[in-house]
């Protein structure tokens, strides 16, 4: 009988203790800090490694495509056989919606599907699937917590091309005296699943929960050891839902997909550019449009800047969709290579439509914004802008630049607003029939385009 030992370990972010503490020295979290009780296996004696030669003599393993679109393209194509999937997103953002209706949308092809739900019973998943037009669907659902009972059917399963778990925070290790969700138990019940997802040859599908600071609840080990990492992006404000592939092992990282949460769930946006756009007016100052680049799909969305009189002696600097450090940072530029003042002005910045933009591209365009604003004077209502800001105010090169200027030429846009050519034999971008260029080599330069004076 292998012995049993204790630990304490922080919730919060995994930091193991000899005893219990009230507040964490690792991450200053109070009152994380649970004792886990674990048994001490003994060391066996295994076998010796085969190698293999890399060119291999298997057959190239054909993907499993749900026929969802936007999942299939962020996925790079569709689910892998013998792969490890981790979507994570806030609650009620759809995790649950999405991959039920991908579950279901995969059992009408005649595959098999298996839905293991923690959460739910099968009645209230047969309701919300009848909701969601799905109940002809002949989809297998389970509801189980106990990966005592998980583990040997998944064992015993044949033929199974998918298997969802909603969600990994549920379930219980029976071997560890810890509460499910717990850091140990998300950490053996992941691996385990995992191992049978290899041996099995079947995609394995893990829902989880995310921290108050929007990151995937439990430990980082559980990340590296599935294959992809999806987190499911989103506003309960806005409609619209973004699926960013972070991590993928057999496919492109930063890929997104975009869905539209309807009555009937969540429908696929194929141009999620003229859904951006699609309220925008072009004759209010502190208006930009970014041509911007998720995954390998341009996308085009409109930045948004106001500025406002500060009473309170401290300025405001209030961002949505954007990194915050880096509105600092242009701001200053601005200021100190443009001669603009901010310092007496609460400054608001929005990416409309609620997509979070993380390519330092969109300088250019939220520069443009924020000269707009500040001088009263609209930007050009047909011209997409965008472009790397440095520190000494230089507008720097940035990738894809004639898929941006085909997506702005689709949508109707005429110009763009973008970094000057480098006097190196680079090859200059082919700009679409009747699109016009206008090269920024400065911000001074932007002012004097967009005909205001510093």
């Amino acid at each position: 009988m292998p012995k049993e030992r204790s630990r304490f370990v922080c919730q919060a972010c995994g930091a193991v203790t000899p005893k219990w503490l009230g507040r964490c020295e690792a991450c200053g979290e109070w009152n994380s800090i649970i004792e886990e009780t674990r048994p001490v296996l003994p060391a066996g004696n295994g076998g010796g490694l085969v190698f293999v030669d890399l060119a291999g003599e298997d057959a190239p393993v054909a993907r499993v495509a749900t026929g969802i679109a936007e999942l299939d393209r962020t996925l790079g194509g569709g689910f892998v056989p013998a792969s490890a999937v981790l979507i994570g997103g806030d609650p009620g953002i759809g995790k649950s919606t999405l991959m039920l209706q991908a579950a279901a949308a995969l059992a009408r092809q005649g595959k098999r599907v298996l839905y293991i739900s923690g959460e739910e019973s099968p009645a209230q998943i047969r309701m919300r699937a009848r909701r969601l037009g799905l109940q002809d669907s002949p989809l297998q659902l389970a509801a189980a917590t106990a990966l005592a009972e998980i583990a040997p059917t998944l064992a015993a399963t044949s033929e199974a091309a998918l298997v969802v778990i909603d969600s990994i925070q549920t379930l219980r290790h029976d071997a560890l005296d810890s509460p499910p969700g717990s850091l140990t138990q998300v950490r053996a019940c992941g691996m385990e699943l995992v191992k049978l997802a290899k041996n099995g040859g079947f995609a394995l599908t893990l829902v989880s929960h995310v921290t108050k600071d929007g990151t995937l609840a439990g430990p980082r080990a559980l990340e590296h050891m599935v294959d992809a990492v999806l987190y499911f992006e989103g506003d309960r404000g806005h409609q619209f839902r973004i699926l960013r592939g972070v991590k993928n092992r057999f496919g492109a990282t930063d890929e997104i997909g975009v869905f539209e949460m309807t009555e009937r769930g969540l429908a696929e946006v194929a141009n999620p550019s003229a859904l951006f756009l699609a309220e925008r007016r072009g004759n209010i100052a502190g208006s930009a449009v970014f041509a911007g680049l998720e995954g390998t799909r341009p996308v085009l969305m409109e930045v948004q800047a106001l500025l406002a009189p500060d009473s309170g002696g401290s300025p405001r600097r209030s961002v949505l969709g954007w990194e915050p450090g880096r509105l600092a940072m242009l701001l200053a530029v601005l200021e100190a290579r443009c001669g603009l003042k901010f310092s007496g002005q609460d400054v608001f910045l929005n990416i409309a439509g609620g997509l979070k933009v993380n390519e330092p591209a969109a300088d250019l365009a939220v520069a443009a914004a924020l000269i707009s604003a500040a001088s009263g004077t609209p930007t050009d209502a047909g011209a997409v802008f965008f472009g790397e800001v440095g520190l000494s105010g230089e507008i720097r090169q940035v990738a894809q630049v004639e898929a941006r200027l085909k997506e702005a030429a689709k949508l109707g846009f005429r110009s763009a607003f973008l970094p000057r050519r480098l006097a190196r034999g680079n090859r200059a971008a082919a700009p679409p029939e009747g699109f016009a260029l206008t090269e920024i080599g400065h911000l001074s330069d932007l002012l004097a385009k967009l005909g205001v004076r510093s």
